[in-house]
């Protein structure tokens, strides 16, 4: 009994931090997005330099992606959920359930969003661009135009009108997708976790918040941010290695040890 009210404990203690540590996240992020807006001028030029980039790609896929469903007000109203409920409320809901059964795929989401939301910062300040809403005249605002949710979830004062290169709208999602599968076999939820990046994927572009090389962009940053994670892992047990070895070795269960 003491050994269990012992781990409720820590365990309740864990939670508080996290939930002050990532509080504390939201503030600077949406703060520092804010700080970081850049010149409109320098904003519309990176949006034209992202555009020919597509077109010489081939990648300029918005216009024709947005007109296909601009007529079907069914389809437009499900981007416009992807893009607004299927962003926070589902990261949020993936790392509390994380937190509570598989506190080792919660490390990863978090250590991963937080190398990706710095990069996103150098980008932010260093090469702001225009969304496509704003700098292709052929576009719609969909959001605005036909959802009031996205503006209460978060005001205009907390928003930078020009990050949206690299996507990590998209690339947030996608984070979450690879912890919840790395954290499960019941397949509906590893379904899921697949489903739902791509939708958000196709959710950025077809309401004209982001271009396909930023989704590309949210794709690069959230693989680095995967990678220091590793590396992050790989030095906590390089570290814990070498202190076992001064001391007398400590056992650990298999499994633990095998969710590195």
């Amino acid at each position: 009994m003491r050994r269990s009210a012992t781990g409720l404990l820590r365990t309740h203690r864990d939670g508080l931090r996290e939930i002050a540590f990532g509080a504390a996240f939201a503030v600077v992020y949406f703060g520092i997005r804010n700080l970081t807006v850049g010149s409109a001028p320098t904003a519309y030029a990176n949006a034209d330099r992202l555009m020919h980039l597509e077109r010489t790609l081939h990648l300029a896929w918005e216009a024709p992606l947005q007109g296909a469903i601009i007529s079907h007000p069914a389809l437009v109203t499900l981007a416009n959920w992807v893009y607004i409920w299927g962003h926070w409320p589902v990261i949020i809901t993936v790392a509390v359930v994380l937190f509570r059964y598989r506190r080792d795929r919660y490390v990863l989401l978090r250590d991963a969003v937080l190398v990706s939301a710095a990069i996103g910062f150098l980008f932010f300040a260093l090469y702001p661009v225009a969304p496509p809403r704003l700098a292709d005249p052929e576009l719609l605002d969909t959001v605005t135009l036909h959802s009031d949710a996205y503006r209460a979830l978060q005001p205009p004062g907390f928003t930078n009108q020009y990050a949206a290169f690299p996507s990590l709208h998209f690339g947030w999602n996608l984070l979450a997708g690879v912890a919840v599968l790395g954290a499960t076999t019941v397949v509906p939820l590893r379904a899921l976790a697949i489903i739902g990046p791509a939708a958000m994927a196709a959710a950025v572009v077809l309401t004209a918040n982001h271009y396909v090389v930023d989704v590309v962009g949210g794709l690069i940053v959230v693989l680095v941010g995967l990678a220091a994670h590793l590396l992050i892992q790989r030095s906590h047990l390089h570290s814990g290695a070498n202190g076992d070895s001064r001391g007398a070795p400590r056992r650990q269960r298999p499994e633990t040890a095998a969710r590195g």
